[in-house]
């Protein structure tokens, strides 16, 4: 298991558009069809990543606590499936479905939202703002495997509430860790 940090994609920057397969529905899924009116959440999660499987049911619950608030959400895979066949479509859906994901789960066949996006590990997280600029980018919360801290989400929900608030976000915001993109 390798320690990869985000590479932090600057503030600011407008939420790049894509359109990839949801591996649950098997229809295509476009960013403005997940926008949300408040801002809007792009994860970068896989299956078989330790990282991730310790914190599905915190993005569960995240999901389903500000999905009423106005948050849109998206989780997106861009493993390469021949060396990493765990984290196949087919298997992405069992995955969305044992981990009752309520938000779609993409498939990145060809890398190239991982890519514009600058993501570089799983989890990596990305919150918009309702104009669809980058206000956060980094970690979850500060709880790894075996660490022994209880995943709650604290960074990522704290950064949702200051904009449902209209308080400021925070400067310091740190990088998630986790797998390393899996890259052809």
């Amino acid at each position: 298991m390798s320690l990869t940090p985000s590479n932090m994609l600057p503030l600011g920057t407008t939420a790049p558009d894509f359109t990839l397969l949801d591996t649950v529905t098997n229809n295509p899924v476009a960013l403005q069809d997940i926008r949300g009116a408040k801002g809007t959440v792009v994860m970068f999660i896989c299956n078989h990543c330790p990282f991730v499987k310790h914190v599905n049911e915190e993005l569960v619950r995240l999901s389903n606590d500000y999905r009423v608030t106005g948050f849109g959400f998206v989780a997106i895979s861009s493993n390469d499936v021949v060396n990493y066949p765990e984290d196949a479509p087919d298997l992405m859906w069992k995955n969305a479905r044992d981990n009752n994901f309520t938000f779609p789960y993409l498939y990145d066949e060809t890398q190239e939202v991982a890519k514009i996006y600058d993501a570089a590990c799983t989890p990596d997280f990305y919150l918009f703002d309702s104009e669809m600029k980058l206000v956060y980018r980094g970690q979850l919360d500060n709880s790894r495997p075996g660490n022994g801290i209880l995943v709650n989400g604290r960074d990522l929900r704290e950064a949702l509430d200051n904009i449902l608030n209209n308080n400021p976000q925070r400067k310091d915001q740190k990088p998630s860790i986790g797998c390393n993109i899996k890259w052809k």
